[in-house]
């Protein structure tokens, strides 16, 4: 799921290629440590943003080269400056991110939603991106038809096709933080809401005897 959510929305969506830029958001999460890979292999600049050093320093590690602490850096302003905007943003964070995503987005750049972590009401400078002559997608996998054009049959065509051999080549790696028994979910939960936490929380069912 991870993979198709990153491959479907960041190459498929936003047709993100070598040289341009990627700025995804959360970097440190499931999705981010994944998605900070393949844009690293597909031969993109990765900028992140993220709320802790720590997280921001694992980011480092996996290859990002603009690291973002959201407490205190203005991103669009640090993604301007050093990249003219991001060609494709990967956002998770929905209204609150809105009119920034915007103001941080190249020109013909591509934003693209996946989660409503800031809420789901946002207003829209239009004017600004017309000027940018932008596109905002907002894309989930569940509510996909099974097959046809933009199904799942389709994006796991494509990973089987152009992700699955960087994993083989171990380019690309699954980032997990730790391995919970599913018995003990409230502490996997605890986890996940802490700050030394990057990648995926895992919950383990083990079948006795």
């Amino acid at each position: 799921e991870t993979a198709a959510t990153v491959w479907s929305n960041i190459v498929m969506t936003g047709g993100l290629q070598s040289g341009q830029t990627l700025l995804i958001h959360g970097g440190g999460s499931g999705i981010g440590t994944h998605a900070i890979q393949v844009g690293r292999a597909l031969g993109a600049n990765v900028a992140v943003t993220a709320g802790t050093q720590f997280k921001l320093d694992a980011c480092r590690e996996l290859g990002a080269q603009t690291l973002i602490n959201y407490h205190d850096q203005d991103f669009p302003a640090v993604v301007n400056a050093e990249y003219s905007g991001a060609d494709v943003i990967l956002d998770i964070m929905g209204g609150s991110y809105l009119g920034k995503n915007v103001e941080a987005l190249a020109e013909n750049g591509h934003l693209t939603i996946i989660g409503l972590q800031g809420g789901s009401n946002a207003e829209l400078n239009l004017g600004a991106l017309l000027f940018k002559r932008g596109s905002i997608h907002v894309t989930n996998l569940r509510r996909r038809p099974e097959t046809g054009p933009g199904s799942k049959a389709e994006i796991i065509t494509a990973l089987r096709q152009h992700l699955w051999p960087l994993i083989d080549a171990g380019a690309v790696a699954p980032v997990v933080a730790a391995e919970v028994p599913i018995v003990e979910a409230p502490e996997a939960h605890r986890l996940l809401d802490s700050d030394k936490t990057v990648g995926k929380v895992l919950l383990v069912v083990r079948r006795s005897g």
